[in-house]
């Protein structure tokens, strides 16, 4: 099916557009996963590291990591004809997180991508979202060679709400991140369906 068309006698439909926010540590694979589903050649900011950030960049636990992003990632799904997916990677380094605000402006909801050989860089990106109650869900990384974990473990460890859903996922593969995609947007039309009715009743 060609995109902007439905079937044969049916006047085309307008797809909705959502606006998801990818976040997460430094080296948590935000970029590879914003590729990895991206139907168009993604937008990329990413510099090589340098000698001058080395100070500041803890390369610890991915020590091949040559680049990073300095001002976001953007990609586009079409889940279905009538549901797109803006995709918007945040940086995960502490310097660059002025930029959050203005990415998380009009968003339907976040992955958080964790990464459990750097479990505490995640911290940052789930208080963010939590104080401004942007509902989130936990995709972790499975890394090749990285220990694997339980998920009640790691639910545990970043101290989630119950509410809070936790998923595996490999950032590589398109199936994979999909299925992220798909229980963020659940996963937020829920919340905001929760909050309409708490505010009517």
């Amino acid at each position: 099916m060609i995109f902007g068309r439905s079937e044969r006698g049916k006047p085309p439909v307008e797809p909705v557009t959502l606006k998801i926010l990818v976040a997460g540590g430094f080296g948590a694979g935000k970029t590879t996963l914003v590729g990895a589903v991206s139907e168009i050649r993604p937008l990329r900011t990413e510099e090589l590291l340098t000698e001058a950030g080395r100070p500041v960049d803890d390369t610890s636990g991915v020590e091949g990591k040559r680049t990073t992003t300095v001002a976001m990632d953007f990609g586009r799904i079409t889940l279905r004809e009538d549901l797109v997916l803006y995709l918007f990677g945040t940086p995960g380094q502490e310097r660059f997180w002025f930029m959050w605000d203005e990415l998380s402006e009009g968003a339907l909801g976040a992955v958080v991508l964790a990464d459990t050989r750097r479990l505490e860089d995640c911290f940052a990106a789930v208080d963010y979202f939590e104080r401004r109650s942007i509902p989130f869900l936990v995709g972790v990384n499975c890394f090749e060679g990285a220990a694997r974990y339980p998920a009640d473990d790691i639910r545990q460890a970043l101290d989630l709400d119950d509410g809070v859903p936790l998923l595996l996922c490999d950032a590589r593969d398109r199936e994979s991140v999909k299925e992220i995609l798909i229980g963020v947007v659940q996963h937020a039309m829920a919340y905001q369906s929760d909050r309409r009715q708490t505010v009517t009743t």
